[in-house]
């Protein structure tokens, strides 16, 4: 099992965060989308906010590839549609490349055991 964490920004108004919090609400879901992440090894997938600024987890399985995902979406038009309406919301963090959103955090602590 593998682990990630990501991060992106929403844009800084209170309206259309309410918005964005309110289409991942669970009666909200899309199950086309839902089919993609699972579809692409991804077994727990998990979004916090602080502010305006996002924070996902995402648990996979060990075959997962963030190329293989993105390569699945780009050919998909129910993926290609929810992430032009995400955009809407979400801005690139610092430092992000043109056109990249969520990025990889990098782990830096884990609690020894």
């Amino acid at each position: 099992m593998k682990k990630y964490c990501l991060a992106v920004d929403l844009k800084d108004d209170e309206a259309l965060i309410a918005e964005y919090e309110d289409y991942h609400k669970p009666e909200n879901s899309r199950p086309a989308i839902t089919k993609s992440i699972k579809d692409a090894g991804i077994t727990n997938l998990e979004i916090f906010r602080v502010g305006n600024r996002l924070f996902m987890i995402i648990e996979a399985e060990d075959t997962f590839e963030f190329v293989k995902k993105a390569a699945m979406d780009a050919s998909n038009p129910d993926v290609q549609e929810w992430e032009e309406l995400m955009w809407k919301f979400q801005q690139p963090l610092p430092g992000a490349a043109p056109g990249e959103k969520w990025m990889l955090m990098d782990k830096i602590y884990q609690l020894p055991q």
